[in-house]
């Protein structure tokens, strides 16, 4: 019941993009096509899974057992995170040439992608355990891919829509961002005042 919770709590309740405002970028920037944004989405959604295990495991294994967790914690992260990002990378040019060209920039960007980095940085803090950590990791990339492919949705739809001139573009984006992210505040109980 715990690993669900900590699942449906990264998804819904703190989504890392509409509560916790963590990878703004890539989700403004791929989600102009369904296809696109889910395919990004699974691809962030990997590499968070990945993440969250390595780096609960360098956390444990290395950082506390040497005391070096304060001074070695990030830039260890942001290690894993670039290797993992580089992995992926390599997989989805042989794999999938028109999607590895369709993520264009954003596909290296997931290395810089602070949402990475906040779930690595939010397993050591809350010190979750190995499943635990995983249930989180594959959670916020669950919780990445519903936001982006919904943002993804909507703004397909406003291809055919009447959008006044001065809110084409970014700022129609921005305005359906902190619609959505209004909405998912409703999942966390938060009374507006």
């Amino acid at each position: 019941m715990k690993l669900f919770l900590i699942f449906m709590g990264a998804v819904v309740v703190n989504n890392f993009v509409l509560s916790r405002f963590l990878g703004i970028c890539p989700f403004l920037g791929v989600s102009k096509k369904i296809e696109t944004a889910f395919s990004m989405g699974i691809a962030v959604t990997f590499v968070m899974t990945l993440s969250a295990m390595a780096s609960w495991l360098i956390q444990n294994y290395i950082l506390i057992p040497f005391g070096l967790e304060r001074f070695l914690q990030i830039v260890s992260f942001i290690l894993v995170i670039a290797s993992l990002v580089q992995f992926v990378e390599m997989v989805i040019q042989k794999t999938s040439p028109a999607l590895y060209q369709a993520l264009g920039i954003y596909l290296p960007l997931i290395t810089t992608n602070c949402a990475i980095l906040g779930l690595a940085l939010l397993i050591a803090l809350k010190e979750y355990s190995l499943i635990e950590s995983l249930a989180f990791g594959f959670g916020a990339g669950a919780g990445f891919t519903l936001a982006i492919t919904m943002m993804a949705g909507i703004r397909e739809e406003l291809q055919f829509g009447d959008v006044p001139k001065p809110l084409e573009g970014a700022a129609i984006a921005l305005i359906i961002a902190g619609l959505m992210s209004m909405a998912f505040m409703g999942f966390s109980g938060l009374i507006a005042m």
